[in-house]
């Protein structure tokens, strides 16, 4: 990126727009939620601030910390955020970025060229949450540091020490308020997916990431000289792509920088990831919509320039897009976020500037590359007769009124209530569970559709075979929305979606079967939290005429040391929802006062390691999904095998 107009960032580069009192009130204003996903907010607010010192062009290393006690430490090398006095405040410039809501080195352009649209409340905002927090900062052979709880000061700016003359940068940390989060123990995972993301974005930025919380730390350093185009290629690593390089594209257009990163693989899904600044933008926006353009408009152009279709038609943005893999980055000077969770841009200004860097650059690619192009448009061309199969037989699978003809499957045993509010549908593995649960249902609420054997891997198989297999049309037809661009959630006619399997690894599998095809089709049955998994029992105890049922190991433990372990035990271990009789079905699994139901949910910021966890394990590809087995398998419980 230019760098050539690093400007002055000093003290008063620091404007104060606003107070910091609401923010404890409501935190949900200020970081989405306080679950699980605002405590790591917390930290992808820091980690911000440092990035956009990288943007800057003065830092090229972060090193983020899970220290024993829960708290966080994030360390950069950048210039420091200033000590001197804010002329505004009369207050030490660090003090009003850590104390005062709107305040930073972002607005009104003079701190940063670029950077995400909310930093300035982040630090403020990460304070007023926290504890405690610390901020030390090394600049002009001088180690300054201040120290905050709950957002208010505990002792003016000091300095504790001295560094080196060359020697800058910032050390935040912080401790999350019990007070605030429901939950405030970090999950590595999910921060080692965030600072990933953030690495690959950010050509050159060295991230390290520590947890010092086991017997042993664990440490995993993320450096990416390739930036996106590398992100492009571990997207892809579960997958067989159909040409060897990464298409990339680079430039500036009416002050904002466009990058994009691309390539197909033989898959069916499309995966476009799409940024500003940094931040992941889950909703598209302006940039996504000029990269789309510029594909679509640039492909049919080469195709009917070369005669590979004919001048009177032409191929849609989706045949185009079937297989690929793309990565869409662009930096701006003042983002507009549509909506207060910056979901989608809305500057009209990056349409334009990516249509026109990647129209002309990606023309230049296919000319050099006629080869490859052949094979993208082959590939297009082939989706285009799919798509035209798939169209007939979804107008076959729409859920049409009794006058139209098309029912509801045979095998679904549906509810008497009509008001979708009050039902739920159970999609069950086999026959024998089906039966035992239409027995054991309540008529009024509850309907189940039972499944034969294993459904689809829609991972690997195009539309046209997707609406042509009957356990999913069956399921479309249940559920009433439609899929893909059909979809319609209002037309949804239950209100919960139960999967429910055996508590093995075929159910398991079959679960995830089915997840696959709700995610990849209809994402938003999970979105809006309709998708739900059944917690079948493993466990009946029986002794003197009562009964237990235990859903983990640990809890017939429990009972056990509660009624005593002796020889009136009778321990049965369930293999499958078929050796339960209708009764015991209902009173641990189906009835709405007592059962377990595991509500499935997904993060949209974390939208691209989701995709690769699907292709990862539903793919084609031995070796990353052994890779990914064994890296997560210290994290899996209760896995009957």
């Amino acid at each position: 990126m230019d760098t050539e107009q690093k400007q002055e960032y000093g003290a008063d580069q620091i404007q104060i727009l606003e107070g910091l009192e609401a923010v404890r009130k409501r935190p949900g204003m200020y970081i989405g939620s306080t679950s699980i996903r605002g405590l790591h907010h917390l930290v992808y607010e820091i980690v911000d601030n440092s990035i956009d010192e990288a943007l800057a062009g003065y830092c090229d290393t972060i090193k983020v910390t899970i220290n024993k006690d829960n708290s966080i430490t994030v360390e950069d090398n950048g210039r420091g955020i200033p000590i001197g006095i804010n002329h505004k405040s009369g207050r030490p410039a660090v003090e009003v970025v850590f104390t005062v809501l709107h305040a930073g080195g972002k607005f009104g352009g003079g701190g940063y060229k670029v950077s995400g649209g909310l930093h300035g409340v982040g630090a403020s905002v990460v304070n007023a949450l926290s504890e405690w927090l610390e901020v030390t900062i090394c600049h002009e052979g001088k180690i300054y540091r201040q120290r905050y709880e709950r957002g208010h000061i505990c002792s003016e700016l000091q300095v504790i020490g001295e560094c080196p003359e060359e020697r800058t940068g910032t050390t935040v940390v912080f401790l999350p308020d019990k007070e605030i989060f429901e939950e405030t123990v970090y999950d590595f995972n999910i921060l080692k997916q965030r600072l990933r993301e953030m690495a690959f974005l950010t050509k050159n930025i060295r991230i390290i990431l520590r947890d010092e919380r086991g017997e042993e730390s664990l440490e995993k350093i993320f450096h990416y000289e390739g930036g996106i185009k590398e992100f492009v290629t571990y997207l892809n690593k579960g997958k067989t792509p159909i040409y060897p390089d990464v298409i990339y594209c680079e430039g500036n257009k009416d002050s904002v920088y466009v990058e994009v990163a691309m390539q197909h693989n033989d898959g069916y899904n499309e995966g476009c990831y799409s940024f500003v600044n940094n931040i992941t933008t889950p909703e598209g926006g302006t940039h996504l919509t000029g990269f789309k353009n510029a594909l679509t408009k640039t492909f049919n152009a080469y195709a009917k320039a070369n005669k590979l279709i004919k001048d009177t038609e032409s191929l849609s943005g989706e045949d185009i897009r079937e297989g690929l893999t793309a990565i869409v980055s662009v930096k701006i000077e003042e983002p507009q976020f549509e909506g207060q969770t910056k979901q989608k841009l809305g500057n009209s200004e990056a349409r334009g500037a990516v249509d026109n860097v990647v129209s002309e650059q990606l023309m230049i690619f296919l000319e050099q590359h006629p080869q490859v192009a052949k094979m993208i448009l082959e590939k297009s061309i082939m989706a285009q007769r799919a798509r035209d199969a798939a169209r007939k037989a979804r107008d076959l699978t729409r859920r049409k009124s009794a006058l139209d003809g098309m029912s509801l499957p045979g095998k679904l045993a549906d509810c008497s209530d009509k008001d979708p509010k009050n039902c739920e549908i159970y999609i069950v593995e086999g026959d024998s569970a089906g039966g035992s649960a239409k027995t054991a249902r309540s008529r009024a609420t509850q309907a189940i559709l039972p499944l034969r054997g294993k459904i689809l891997n829609v991972e690997k198989a195009r539309l046209d075979k997707i609406y042509a297999n009957a356990e999913i049309k069956a399921m479309i037809t249940a559920f009433g929305t439609g899929i893909h661009e059909d979809f319609d959630i209002t037309k949804l006619r239950y209100d919960k979606i139960i999967i429910m399997t055996d508590a093995d690894v075929d159910g398991a599998h079959i679960s995830t079967l089915l997840l696959t095809f709700l995610y990849r089709f209809m994402p938003d049955l999970i979105k809006e939290g309709h998708v739900y998994l059944a917690q079948p029992p493993l466990f009946k105890l029986e002794k003197n005429k009562k009964v237990w049922y235990a859903y983990s190991d640990e809890e017939l433990a429990a009972i056990l040391e509660e009624v005593g372990r002796d020889q009136n035990n009778k321990i049965q271990r369930y293999k499958g929802l078929g050796e339960m009789d209708a009764e015991q079905l209902w009173e641990t699994t189906m009835d709405p006062e007592k059962r377990i139901l595991l509500r499935v949910t997904m993060d949209e910021e974390a939208s691209s390691e989701l995709d690769l966890t699907f292709t990862t394990l539903m793919g084609d590809q031995v070796e990353p999904r052994k890779e990914f087995i064994e890296e997560n398998a210290k994290y899996v419980q209760n896995l009957d095998i």
